[in-house]
């Protein structure tokens, strides 16, 4: 599996590129403000394609190139519809634990609202026996995002993170990748974080 990430507009937000192997159809997780150039830059150097966009939420950092990539490639943005506010653009709607199968990837949908009403987060194996997961403004590397509705929601949903498997690598939407482990053992922000 290849994955390619970059940090791109003016709050540093990583979007991130998903394939089976680089020179085929791929994914697009969060192609925020700031991300069209870059991206195109990645597309080009390992020869990819994109057939999906996905959005772990609404916000413009995280979703601000997505109209203008949807109409260059013809790939659907997926949004879940309770974030439809932040975006004016069509989109296909993520319910609650949704499969998606896009670029012969099986895309898991974890709902976790809290950061905003329809935070999501997508997870995926590899072939290889990898596991990832891109966790949007919900899970960081030693902190957790804000929350723009409800701390329960907001708890809840880190709680849902917590029942992934150790080595699962977290890919979030601002700074460094980390593991589900990792987080565990130290994030002092995780609701039994270290018990």
């Amino acid at each position: 599996m290849l994955v390619a990430g970059f940090a791109a507009g003016p709050l540093q937000s990583n979007c991130y590129l998903l394939a089976p192997a680089a020179g085929g159809p791929c994914v697009v997780v969060d192609p925020g403000e700031g991300a069209a150039a870059p991206l195109a830059e990645a597309l080009s150097e390992h020869r990819l394609t994109p057939v999906a966009l996905l959005a772990t939420h609404g916000h413009p950092d995280h979703v601000g190139a997505a109209a203008e990539l949807a109409r260059s490639h013809g790939a659907p943005l997926w949004l879940h519809p309770r974030d439809a506010e932040w975006y004016d653009g069509p989109f296909e709607p993520l319910g609650g634990a949704d499969v998606l199968d896009a670029a012969g990837l099986a895309v898991r949908v974890l709902p976790l609202p809290g950061h905003t009403p329809g935070s999501v987060a997508f997870a995926v194996e590899s072939g290889e026996g990898g596991r990832l997961v891109f966790t949007g403004d919900t899970l960081f590397a030693g902190s957790v995002g804000r929350t723009g509705g409800s701390g329960a929601d907001l708890e809840r949903s880190l709680r849902t993170l917590l029942t992934l498997a150790d080595d699962t690598v977290v890919l979030p939407g601002h700074g460094p990748a980390t593991t589900i482990g990792r987080e565990r053992a130290a994030n002092p922000f995780l609701p039994g974080a270290a018990e």
